[in-house]
């Protein structure tokens, strides 16, 4: 134990050239878990960051769980302590992280619970060192390999859930006595098979030491009633995001649900995937669903990431963003069918000189809205870091024309074309042209129509995504869009066909 001690003192004493080491020498204390654990009091607070990546990148469970029962700081954060540091550059957060170090942490931390309970009666509760917050947010959410090996956000969610509702079993911390209760802050990915437990989780995590605390809520094909009992457990001071999927809502459903929605006043990212917008519905009940919505919209006072995706917003989105309190910096209108007024008024509106995200897929911007979308262009080139145009119907004429004003987006770092009639030389002379983009480092582009045999023209999206193409011709493709990069000096910048790899850049990440 000595030894461990002394051998870490002295090299976190050594210059920064020496980072590699302290990393080489923690892992190699640690591949004797027994000693590493009883080595712990004897070690500086300042190295347990370092002894927890290491412990949990090599899956050193026992000495994990030591850790957490034992960890001197307020705060334990997963995006703190996974993320690339100056004695590790893995980023463990872009990975599907290890079951079994993630049952580590919760076993720690239940171990650490009960050792408090046991201490309340016989000693003071020391709130200096006592931890106060588990922060597991930020885990990688892919929802598609399924590997046993490794744990998805929405396996992270029915752990957390299942260890908050055991806590709340054994029972509360008696009369009293006050053991400090730990806060745990979690991303929850919510379907119909998981909703009952989430709710029973939160609901026994209100009066329990284990406060459950959701920051990002994604709820998935839930009735209306369900999403409506969820919101009502949710924590106002620590949701961020609330993000609805495949519900079907209508907005009848939506004017249920928005008030619930609206009470997070502080909400910063609202996404409404495929809520099956009838706002042009001439119906009397279809205007005052829709003006109810709208009103519900002006409470929100932080508000800066919209996404309404498959909504029918066509000549309304005038409507819908001016009753916003705040300007948006990310704003996702996927396949929402608007019209070339509608992309006026966004480029006239307060929004346009703040969005860092613009993500206009499924809509037509091929004939009449190309000039406005030009001018959209030119309204957020100062600070547009990230463009979605997946599916716009854009061939190579109207590429042309849009260039001079693309490549004025010198911060943009991200572009995506997936799905449009581009041809080789559109895609050549975008290549040649963006070289002045320095930001630049992502384009996903379509396979080139010359790839395709026999396509009607112009061809619809459903054509480009399901047609085959000659892999030859698109090998060829791929080798002279590669030396033309190399040529430029523009190696590192990946041009891609694949819409998959979580190329696409959260909000909160740009």
């Amino acid at each position: 134990m000595f030894c461990a001690s002394h051998i870490f003192r002295g090299l976190s004493a050594q210059s920064s050239t020496m980072h590699t080491l302290v990393f080489l020498s923690t892992r190699q204390v640690l591949q004797c878990q027994p000693a590493a654990c009883q080595a712990l009091p004897l070690l500086p607070r300042e190295l347990f960051p370092l002894l927890f990546k290491v412990a949990f990148m090599d899956k050193k469970t026992a000495v994990l769980r030591e850790l957490v029962h034992t960890w001197p700081f307020p705060l334990l954060s997963f995006q703190q302590l996974l993320q690339e540091c100056a004695h590790c550059s893995r980023a463990l957060l872009q990975e599907r992280l290890s079951t079994e170090s993630m049952q580590a942490v919760i076993l720690g931390l239940t171990a650490r619970i009960h050792a408090r309970e046991a201490e309340a009666g016989t000693q003071p509760v020391c709130r200096k060192h006592t931890l106060r917050v588990l922060d597991m947010t930020g885990l990688l959410d892919d929802g598609v390999e399924q590997d046993p090996g490794t744990m998805s956000m929405w396996d992270c969610t029915a752990a957390v859930a299942r260890t908050c509702i055991a806590q709340q079993q054994v029972g509360t911390a008696k009369p009293g006595l006050s053991p400090v209760p730990v806060e745990i802050r979690v991303d929850l990915r919510v379907n119909r098979a998981s909703y009952t437990f989430l709710r029973e989780a939160l609901q026994s995590s209100v009066d329990s030491l284990l406060r459950l605390c959701c920051r990002d809520l994604r709820a998935e094909d839930l009735p209306m009633r369900n999403t409506v009992a969820l919101l009502q457990l949710l924590d106002a001071g620590c949701l961020r995001r609330i993000d609805l999927r495949f519900n079907n809502l209508g907005l009848r459903g939506l004017s249920v649900i928005i008030p619930h929605v609206a009470r997070f006043q502080h909400l910063a990212s609202l996404r409404l995937h495929y809520v099956h917008g009838d706002s042009r519905q001439p119906s009397v009940d279809g205007e005052d669903n829709f003006r109810y919505f709208l009103a519900q919209m002006g409470r929100f006072i932080c508000l800066r990431e919209l996404s309404i995706g498959s909504s029918l917003l066509s000549g309304r989105l005038d409507q819908l963003l001016s009753t916003l309190q705040r300007p948006l910096e990310s704003l996702e209108l996927a396949f929402c069918a608007l019209l070339p007024e509608d992309l006026r008024f966004l480029a006239q509106s307060s929004h346009a000189a703040h969005l860092k995200k613009l993500d206009l897929s499924g809509n037509d911007l091929s004939g009449n809205q190309l000039t406005p979308f030009q001018g959209l262009l030119q309204a957020v080139a100062a600070t547009l870091l990230h463009l979605e145009l997946t599916e716009c119907q854009i061939a190579d004429a109207q590429l042309l024309a849009t260039l001079p004003t693309l490549t004025r987006c010198a911060s943009l770092r991200y572009l995506g074309l997936y799905g449009n009639p581009l041809s080789m030389a559109g895609l050549k002379e975008l290549l040649r042209d963006s070289v002045i983009q320095a930001e630049l480092r992502t384009v996903v582009h379509p396979f080139p129509v010359d790839c395709y045999e026999g396509l009607p023209w112009p061809p619809p999206a459903s054509v480009l995504l399901e047609a085959s193409i000659n892999e030859e011709k698109f090998a060829r493709v791929e080798a002279e869009l590669h030396q033309l990069l190399l040529a430029s000096g523009r190696a590192h910048v990946l041009w891609t066909t694949d819409i998959y790899g979580r190329l696409a850049a959260d909000y909160f990440n740009l």
